[in-house]
């Protein structure tokens, strides 16, 4: 059993870093397998290893960890002007003064932040992902972070593991 919680837990992680790998599939499939491993423990095993991952987003968008120095490199060089990025600084001017604003409103309002991002933690809209990166451009505290997303995450697969179960009981009655 514990074997299979490792597993999770590095499937979880896995997931929270390259957003391709489907936990909830995997979830379905291990509480399906019949190996008896109960869906609290399998809960709290995804719910840390989800958290673990988007940390290192999180991290990042706050600035406290450094991305490897070839996308470094990448995002800060000098280029030669050029119209094209020319005509995408302007595009993308509307979007960045909105995130600007988002950001004073964080700062004026942080249980808004914490809320929204305590929502996707269980119910995944809007995304995870992005809701931490956004915790972290906006500097929510670490701990809330942690703890909302522990909390959000713990709940949305604790009810993911128990659901093949619920529908075996209730196929059975």
């Amino acid at each position: 059993m514990l074997a299979w919680l490792a597993l999770t837990f590095g499937v979880a992680f896995g997931s929270a870093v390259i957003p391709v790998i489907s936990i909830e599939v995997f979830v379905i499939g291990l509480m399906t397998s019949g190996n008896g491993i109960p869906w609290v423990a399998v809960g709290a095993a995804v719910a840390v290893g989800q958290i673990g991952g988007k940390l290192l987003y999180f991290l990042a968008a706050r600035g406290t960890i450094r991305l490897p120095g070839v996308l470094h490199r990448r995002l800060h060089r000098e280029r030669p002007p050029s119209a094209r990025r020319d005509r995408w600084h302007l595009r993308t001017k509307r979007l960045r003064s909105w995130l600007e604003a988002l950001r004073e409103r964080c700062h004026r309002h942080p249980h808004w932040m914490n809320g929204t991002y305590g929502i996707s933690a269980v119910l995944g809209l809007p995304p995870f992902m992005a809701t931490s990166v956004l915790a972290g451009l906006m500097r929510m505290k670490m701990a809330m972070f942690v703890g909302a997303g522990l909390l959000g995450r713990f709940v949305r697969f604790s009810m993911l593991a128990a659901s093949p179960a619920l529908f075996a009981n209730l196929l059975h009655a």
